[in-house]
């Protein structure tokens, strides 16, 4: 199983999407708080439609919780910032892909505290901010998806 972590996100219909994701892959979907919604919030539920019931989503109270949950995992943050592309790697079951609020990305001190090469990025054209994170999380899930034979679809 593929693990999301989206940290302290913001916009509910990005989480709403990305729990869509999260049942449809098979990923675990960890929210580390603060959110900047409620999780009974009318437009998460909009995006996420009925598959609130089939994800598995785990609420982390902090960063250090859910870090401490996801131990023993290879750790990766996705960042506009960093330099590796997400599609040189070989991902493995159990991965975890970190991913920042849409208005800042993961503080610099998160970021930091990853190796390297466990610090990831979209390509994307120079002149542009950044992709929208949902995209930004189906991009790099579906990936590592595909690389394992997309284990458990139909």
């Amino acid at each position: 199983m593929l693990h999301i972590v989206l940290f302290q996100p913001e916009i509910p219909p990005n989480t709403g999407n990305v729990i869509r994701l999260a049942a449809n892959t098979g990923a675990q979907l960890h929210l580390v708080e603060p959110l900047g919604f409620r999780m009974d919030a009318k437009d998460l539920r909009r995006a996420g439609l009925d598959y609130h019931e089939t994800a598995s989503i785990k609420l982390h109270p902090g960063w250090e919780p859910c870090a401490a949950t996801l131990s023993g995992r290879r750790m990766f943050a996705l960042s506009t910032k960093n330099s590796r592309v997400y599609s040189s790697v070989t991902f493995a079951d159990e991965d975890v892909f970190v991913f920042g609020p849409e208005t800042r990305g993961l503080p610099a001190e998160l970021l930091d505290s990853f190796p390297a090469e466990q610090r990831l990025r979209i390509p994307m054209r120079p002149d542009n901010r950044s992709l929208n994170l949902s995209n930004s999380v189906a991009v790099v899930v579906m990936e590592a998806w595909r690389q394992l034979g997309f284990a458990g679809s139909a």
